[in-house]
């Protein structure tokens, strides 16, 4: 299993990783990816090219939980959003990608910016995934009850695993 992160030289954060660890953070983060592609704009071309979008709060809990509303009044919602979601999305794409270019076996060295798209990516990866699975405080005395037969079991563990990951990377860059 990997040995997380570290802190390197020079501000640089060492990662470790076996073969399947970086298989399976590509899966999980492409999974990620295609739930954050462009969002929908306007029609009008002027607002389009500014990537001011519609506005619209998500139904899907996923997106809803990547994309959550800035406010509790919904016009105030949907106004925030019409002129934020476009510039989040691009920005999770780009950590996911930073990610996905960098995540390779054996020993390897990240920039403070790289392991800080990492760290929202991995964020993005865990937000997802505890969605999906309805994941709650109690998840380790879950993991613990849980028969390793049960088909959950295998998530569960992977999301505890990205949990681990995400806490070294916090204690490598600080």
């Amino acid at each position: 299993m990997s040995s997380g992160f570290s802190a390197g030289r020079g501000g640089k954060v060492v990662t470790t990783f076996e073969a399947g660890e970086v298989a399976l953070l590509r899966s999980l983060v492409s999974m990620v990816l295609g739930l954050v592609a462009p969002g929908e704009t306007s029609d009008d071309p002027l607002e389009r090219a500014l990537g001011i979008g519609g506005g619209v709060a998500p139904s899907d809990p996923v997106l809803a939980r990547l994309f959550p509303s800035a406010y509790e009044d919904a016009q105030d919602a949907s106004e925030f959003r019409r002129y934020t979601e476009a510039t989040l999305r691009d920005g999770k794409r780009a950590d996911a990608q930073t990610l996905l270019d960098t995540a390779e076996p054996g020993r390897g060295e990240l920039t403070p910016e790289q392991a800080q798209a990492w760290l929202r990516a991995l964020n993005d990866v865990r937000l997802t995934l505890g969605t999906k699975l309805g994941v709650t405080e109690e998840i380790h005395e879950e993991i613990e009850k849980m028969s390793e037969d049960d088909p959950r079991y295998p998530a569960f563990v992977t999301y505890d695993w990205l949990t681990y990951l995400q806490d070294s990377l916090v204690r490598a860059l600080w």
